[in-house]
């Protein structure tokens, strides 16, 4: 039976004045005690699809999502690159505020002298997986991490290739993210060829081949056996920032290439939601995470760095069709899930729950620092039309020269035409040699951000306002833009002189009830229970002391996040 008009119009004068968990209780027969939440996330992609105004290629599961959901037209990231990116995701919080800004703060040692480490949020933080365990949610991942820190054994049900909701317990419900890497910069390498195979649950007709492969396997393929989704000879337009050559058109297919057959990836893992008969009990958010892969886009903080798609389907298609142009951050996709689940925002998240229109948000903020060896230090601000960029080395070059990025032949094109003297005015621009202190875009007029504004008089009081809008963020979140690293590490580690380690858990017995604690504030303490021979395969999360029997062993560990782990004890009752 067809819902009637005036009920439709009901359900969308509802969702703007109420949280989506009410509206779902609205919004169905049967009360949606905890609905599932499915995640699918792609690597490196702006918003190059048709629902977004690019019709380059079709993109039939996208499409499918915008159609039955909710667009997303404002959405962006807090950094260019992916793992500041999913810090902000997974904790709610500015990467800059815990030490997650610099990419990647375990590598590229040799070059910068500095010791690895993690970044460290307050004791009282916790991963939006683990606070979804807790409500009682089955929590998966499949398969990338990369947060700028480990995750502790007692954020995720499952984490890696094998990971999926089908191995929860029957009618738990499931927050599951599944991640598309086929997208990536990498995909623009030559020899071309995207991965084949990502994970287990990905393709139904590859699972007899996935199910020998090891875990965190993955084949790639020759171009000579990749799918072609779009015609090598399609007319593409080209951004402003890129020349038109040859190179940079075969750069601009693969790209295209690659989204299509994400798509197409995506639209497996939908289609087993619907062979389980739970797309009408489940949220599906679709986003990238961050900007597209091409030169001039991905590390930097112009909107072909932050900005991204978000699409969510929403159970029995509330709102279906709609578009929502409001400001959301990466940092507002945790206390919104948060919210579905039930339960109010964390007071340690920086972000707030979209699906609440009582405040919406004002600005966005983001930050660049180092990039594998290279480093720099520019912060920006942006509402919905304005964006204004704070460079704190602005005696230093944009352009870094970032080894992983000049495997794309487009950046080989670039820095050729470079040094033959051929680059147009706006292609050069990220070549030179020193920066202003600031500028300020009309990404409305300008959506490339190539027209600094800075300095013209009529432009002065957006400029101030939003001036003085980056100094109250850097204050309330505790960044300093100018602060070295190696002293953010020391500040991290407070003042030791290696990474800090989880102090070993303690145990005490009572009558069968084990009793754990650990030294260390904030630590996360996971426990398996080995009983008969069997073993949990992941680690419950310890909140009170724990029911053993006679014979039982259990295997205890404790992690802040940004810490070493605990030593792992044993004991046997």
């Amino acid at each position: 039976m067809k819902t009637p008009t005036s009920v439709k119009m009901l359900f969308r004068t509802i969702i703007t004045g109420l949280t989506l968990f009410s509206t779902l209780l609205l919004a169905n027969d049967q009360t949606l005690d905890k609905p599932n939440i499915l995640w699918l996330v792609v690597e490196d992609m702006s918003p190059i699809i048709p629902d977004y105004g690019d019709h380059t290629v079709a993109t039939p599961t996208i499409s499918r999502l915008a159609k039955e959901g909710v667009k997303y037209t404002n959405v962006y990231s807090t950094s260019g690159v992916c793992s500041p990116s999913r810090a902000a995701l997974a904790l709610g919080m500015y990467p800059s505020a815990i030490g997650a800004n610099h990419m990647r703060t375990t590598s590229d040692t040799e070059t910068t002298k500095l010791p690895k480490y993690e970044a460290v949020p307050p004791a009282d933080a916790k991963m939006l997986s683990q606070y979804m365990r807790e409500l009682g949610y089955y929590t998966v991942n499949n398969l990338k991490t990369d947060y700028q820190f480990t995750p502790p054994n007692t954020a995720w049900d499952e984490s890696g290739a094998y990971a999926h909701w089908r191995n929860r317990a029957e009618g738990q419900p499931f927050f599951a993210v599944f991640n598309f890497t086929t997208t990536h910069e990498s995909g623009l390498f030559e020899p071309y060829g995207f991965r084949k195979i990502e994970s287990r649950h990905y393709f139904s007709d590859d699972a007899e081949r996935i199910s020998k492969l090891p875990q965190h396997h993955s084949v790639k393929s020759t171009e000579a056996e990749t799918p072609v989704h779009i015609a090598k000879t399609t007319d593409f337009k080209i951004p402003p920032y890129l020349p038109d050559t040859p190179l940079v058109r075969r750069d601009m297919w693969k790209m295209y290439n690659n989204l299509a057959e994400t798509d197409k990836q995506m639209g497996s893992v939908l289609q087993q939601l619907i062979d389980d008969d739970l797309l009408e009990n489940t949220i599906v958010f679709f986003y990238s995470d961050h900007g597209g892969p091409l030169p001039r886009q991905k590390r930097l903080i112009y909107d072909s760095g932050l900005k991204v798609p978000l699409i969510i389907r929403f159970p029995h298609k509330v709102n279906a069709g709609t578009t929502d142009d409001q400001l959301i951050s990466f940092i507002d996709f945790a206390p919104t899930t948060l919210n579905i689940a039930g339960i109010k925002t964390p007071t340690n998240m920086h972000g707030q729950n979209f699906l609440d229109n009582a405040n919406p948000r004002q600005y966005i903020h983001a930050a660049a620092d180092r990039f594998d060896g290279f480093t720099d230090s520019i912060r920006a601000v942006k509402n919905k039309q304005y964006k204004y960029i704070r460079n704190y080395r602005p005696e230093q070059g944009y352009y870094l020269p970032v080894a992983y990025r000049e495997k794309i032949p487009s950046m080989q094109e670039l820095l050729r035409l470079k040094a033959e003297n051929k680059l147009t005015e706006y292609q050069a621009q990220w070549f030179r040699e020193s920066k202003p202190k600031e500028e300020l875009f009309d990404t409305t007029k300008d959506p490339h951000e190539l027209n600094n504004l800075a300095g013209q008089a009529k432009y002065q009081r957006i400029m101030t306002e939003l001036s003085d809008e980056m100094d109250r963020w850097l204050a309330s979140i505790g960044d300093n833009p100018n602060l070295p690293e190696r002293s953010l590490i020391s500040q991290l580690w407070q003042n030791a002189d290696e990474k800090p380690k989880t102090a070993k858990p303690q145990v005490k017995t009572d009558h069968g009830m084990l009793e754990i604690t650990t030294a260390t504030p904030g630590a996360n303490i996971g426990y398996r229970i080995i009983r008969n021979g069997y073993q949990a395969t992941s680690w419950s999360i310890y909140k009170k002391p724990v029911q053993l029997k006679r014979g039982d062993q259990i295997e205890i560990i404790a992690h802040r996040i940004g810490y070493e782990k605990s030593e792992k004890i044993s004991v046997t009752f």
